[in-house]
């Protein structure tokens, strides 16, 4: 009773999705004597649905994370077995598969809502007692509770985007690995990719075209669905390992990882025509603005965001409806720099 009083303490005490799953296979594996647990994240890569492990710990070693790299390389993302895939599209609790040699392997999908994002995969010898998957279940209940809490203060209550606190720390963690050479670097083949020259991080600000009219037009009621359906549009339009947030009122903000400046404009570009092709009920057509900008680790992060801010102004203000930018503005001559520092840039 000790122990697990002391490991859901150690649970409730975080404020952080790293720790928490540490927390939670530490938790699972000392009280069930589990050979092996793991965090999954669930992923759905062009309509297929894959998982990734995130933290494991093995016998009596030490959890650790495993972090999903940047670039889906080969074993990163696996097809689940086919009693988790049935699991997961039956909305179930709980599915096993025991192999030939006797050892079960048990998954727990947590339901948050009718989405399932995270998965618990215990392997272990033998069959658990009734009073051991009773522990399982109530340490999988305040994981789950702290999941949704974590889920809640991080994300925007409208749209289900990440929100403004978060993109503050997701772009200075981007900042703070844009260096090519603090990258860690697993596989042989994963560091001849990510040394590519042509592929850095992005930042992106989108903002909805006369959005102001169609509140004032068709109420507020119409304009919060507008955002909701852009917001949908943006999470089926960008990867999987891009980050997508809503930073205030009709402005979302994308941070794109590893990627040329070629495929950002098109992965950009996609999106910006969902949104022009898609028939929004009684408002019909909307539009949105673009600008984006190469994440430096030498600028500070106001001036990578004013960046991003320069290229939407000039986008919006020479047309709207498309994507700029702001390095191609600026050696075309349409932007000019004329003084900077390490906290801002002016024009």
């Amino acid at each position: 009773m000790d122990s697990l009083l002391k490991h859901i303490v150690d649970m409730t005490g975080h404020r952080d999705h790293t720790m928490l799953d540490i927390s939670v296979i530490s938790a699972v594996q000392e009280l069930a004597g589990a050979a092996q647990t793991r965090v999954l994240s669930i992923v759905t890569v062009r309509g297929q649905q894959m998982v990734h492990s995130r933290a494991i710990i093995s016998g009596g070693g030490a959890a650790r994370v495993q972090a999903l790299p940047d670039h889906y390389s080969a074993g990163a993302l696996l097809v689940p077995g086919a009693e988790l895939q049935a699991c997961l599209a039956q909305h179930g609790l709980l599915a096993e598969r025991i192999g030939e040699d006797g050892q079960r392997t048990l998954w727990l999908p947590i339901w948050i809502g009718d989405k399932a994002d995270t998965c618990l995969e215990i392997v272990h010898g033998s069959a658990f007692s009734s009073d051991t998957l009773h522990i399982i279940d109530g340490i999988v209940s305040v994981y789950r509770n702290f999941l949704n809490l974590l889920d809640y203060s991080e994300r925007d209550s409208l749209t289900g985007l990440l929100n403004r606190k978060t993109f503050d720390d997701q772009l200075a963690k981007m900042l703070r690995t844009a260096a090519r050479e603090d990258m860690p670097l697993p596989q042989a083949q994963e560091r001849r990719h990510r040394f590519d020259a042509a592929e850095k991080q992005w930042l992106a600000v989108i903002d909805v075209d006369h959005f102001k009219l169609v509140n004032d037009k068709f109420g507020h009621l119409y304009g919060d669905e507008v955002l909701i359906l852009i917001a949908n549009l943006l999470k089926s339009s960008f990867r999987a390992n891009d980050h997508v947030f809503r930073f205030g009122g009709e402005e979302f903000v994308v941070l794109l990882r590893w990627t040329s400046l070629d495929n950002a404009h098109r992965i950009i570009e996609r999106f910006r025509n969902n949104v022009a092709n898609h028939p929004f009920p009684q408002v019909g057509k909307v539009t949105v603005s673009v600008g984006f900008v190469d994440i430096c680790m030498s600028d500070a992060p106001v001036v990578t965001l004013g960046h991003a801010d320069q290229a939407l102004y000039y986008a919006k203000s020479h047309g709207r409806n498309q994507t700029c930018h702001y390095d191609q503005l600026l050696s075309g001559g349409q932007l000019a720099a004329v003084a900077s520092n390490n906290t801002a840039e002016f024009f």
